[in-house]
């Protein structure tokens, strides 16, 4: 829903679960952003290299390739993408996985489900 010459910033959601997926997309496109959309970690990482998003909203549970193994793919990518903030998301907040996430790569860290005003504040004070 962009309007013509106006750039938007661009967030990836990166998750398996469809039901998110939209849920995050409405969210964002009523804010303002454009999105594009990952299923799984093998599509993210491709998305990532084709169009570097401004942002990446990384679940860490997927399948064919978890978030911490595609956030380490994609910081392994060269240029502007190798630096995109990426959130984890994850409804399995076991010890440990926030740790994991920020050694993988990631900038910050969320659990699901989500707090939709923070994980708005935290796009802004990423995006800005």
């Amino acid at each position: 829903m962009s309007a013509p010459g106006i750039a938007y910033p661009t967030v990836l959601v990166a998750d398996d679960s469809d039901d998110i997926r939209q849920v995050l997309k409405r969210a964002l496109v009523i804010d303002g952003y454009d999105v594009v959309e990952a299923s799984n970690g093998v599509e993210a990482i491709e998305i990532a290299r084709q169009r570097c998003p401004d942002l990446i909203l990384m679940d860490l549970n997927m399948p064919k390739l978890d978030g911490l193994a595609a956030t380490e793919k994609i910081r392994e990518l060269k240029g502007k993408c190798e630096y995109v903030p990426i959130i984890a998301m994850t409804a399995f907040d076991i010890y440990g996985m926030k740790e994991a996430a920020l050694q993988a790569g990631c900038n910050a860290y969320m659990d699901k489900p989500l707090d939709l005003a923070r994980l708005e504040k935290m796009l802004r004070d990423y995006l800005e």
